[in-house]
């Protein structure tokens, strides 16, 4: 089938007159690659690329899909400008045809894959990728970086919203990691349920709801705690929270009262057994006649922290460290294949690392109740299974992306409906096999 003709389009978008391009989130292999196929030919064979992970992350039972919508937005600015091929040509990463090919580049070919909020296991194929060789071997370091990133925050931060349970988590992770990390991570973990983010970078780009008061640093800067909170309620009025961490407890929770008085937001506790404090700070807001301020706790916690919170009188959680780093997995371990040339199937066979050849069709079998029992992956000209819902869904078409593909909100849906689907078991937090099986049809 013919592609459609390539059109004049501006590379990236422009930032104080330079253009911003992802094309250099690039692996220099993949352009000596492409320099050696389009010298022996090879360069326009139609290809199939797949993303999929072969195992999940140790101790995890379902992944997360987690950066489509970030990967579609980087793939409209992944061009070459003239500056960046000057810089690839003094780098000797190209030669001259290879520059010349790159100048023109434009992604014009299709990807299919899991809607993002869905779930994966093993061997899912999350992504398909289908172009020329030119076109798509390019994409491999851009795309795995974001759904390896994308994926295990998302899927860290969902075991934590099920921890949780009806209670709020706020994303306040961004010290923790890289600049540009955090907005990802701010992301995927608002994707997975969590109610907002101290991130205000990932509020202007996603429209994420921004939280945050006060830290350590604004109570040591006053002479003593009750100017500090005087000074806070003043400006944010009696509805903030004040960390009442900071020196004694107690007396930090006496002193918040009595400046904002029984209408104060909520106390935040930040360090210490958080659930012996909880149950502490509840009985002493109480007795002052708080009753409606609410308890935050905070102070790196995971999903098994939570959850050993369950019990304790906490009103909502801060998470950092844990889920912008995975939570212990910082990646989800996907990789990005060759499996079909002009058609054919192709694989890697070594004695360590296999790889299914050919194309696959993915889709999910369910009980009546809706209750998800297995993944089922199609290769070949086996047939579909018969009341199995497909999961590989048109992202992008001849290079543009599919309306509604990348919908925000729609992802945080899906992850909520799907996680409801998993058996009981496979939502618990210890270690155990994958939620649901794997099945392989075909050849």
């Amino acid at each position: 089938m013919r592609r459609p003709a390539r059109v004049a389009v501006p590379c990236g978008r422009l930032c104080n007159d330079r253009a911003v391009t992802t094309a250099l989130f690039t692996d220099r292999y993949e352009l000596t690659m492409l320099g050696s196929a389009l010298r022996d030919g090879s360069a326009d064979r139609q290809c199939v690329f797949e993303v999929f992970a072969r195992r999940l992350p140790d101790g995890r039972r379902y992944g997360v899909v987690a950066g489509t919508g970030r990967l579609i937005e980087a793939l409209a600015d992944f061009c070459f400008d003239p500056a960046t091929i000057e810089f690839l040509r003094a780098d000797g990463a190209v030669d001259e045809s290879t520059a010349q090919f790159l100048a023109d580049y434009r992604f014009s070919g299709d990807i299919d894959g899991y809607p993002e909020g869905e779930t994966y296991f093993p061997s899912s194929p999350v992504l398909t990728v289908a172009g020329t060789f030119a076109e798509a071997v390019v994409l491999e370091t851009l795309t795995l970086s974001i759904f390896n990133h994308d994926s295990a925050v998302a899927a860290a931060a969902a075991r934590m919203v099920s921890a949780a349970g009806t209670r709020p988590i706020i994303e306040m992770g961004s010290r923790r990691t890289h600049e540009q990390a955090a907005v990802a991570a701010a992301r995927a973990a608002c994707l997975a349920g969590f109610a907002s983010t101290s991130n205000l970078e990932a509020s202007r780009r996603y429209g994420i709801p921004t939280a945050g008061t006060a830290a350590h640093a604004f109570t040591l800067l006053h002479d003593d705690e009750r100017s500090a909170f005087a000074s806070q309620i003043a400006a944010q009025g009696t509805g903030t929270t004040l960390l009442v961490d900071t020196y004694d407890i107690t007396r930090g929770i006496e002193l918040a009262v009595e400046v904002a008085g029984p209408s104060l937001g909520a106390v935040r506790i930040d360090s210490g057994e958080l659930s012996v404090l909880a149950h502490q700070a509840r009985r002493q807001l109480d007795e002052l006649g708080a009753k409606e301020t609410s308890i935050v706790v905070s102070g790196d916690l995971d999903e098994f922290a939570i959850a050993a919170l369950a019990a304790a009188p906490v009103d909502a959680y801060g998470a950092g460290t844990a889920v912008v780093t995975g939570s212990g997995a910082p990646t989800a371990g996907m990789v990005y294949k060759l499996v079909e040339v002009d058609g054919r199937p192709v694989a890697k066979r070594s004695e360590h690392k296999q790889t299914a050849g050919g194309r696959k069709r993915a889709f999910r079998s369910c009980k009546p109740t809706g209750t998800a029992l297995e993944e089922i992956i199609v290769t070949g000209g086996a047939e579909d299974p018969e009341d199995a819902r497909p999961l590989q869904h048109p992202l992008v078409r001849h290079g543009a992306p599919v309306d509604g593909a990348a919908s925000f909100d729609d992802a945080r849906e899906r992850l909520r409906e799907a996680l409801v689907a998993l058996p009981w078991e496979g939502l618990k937090l210890s270690r155990g096999e994958p939620a649901i099986p794997t099945r392989q049809v075909g050849s």
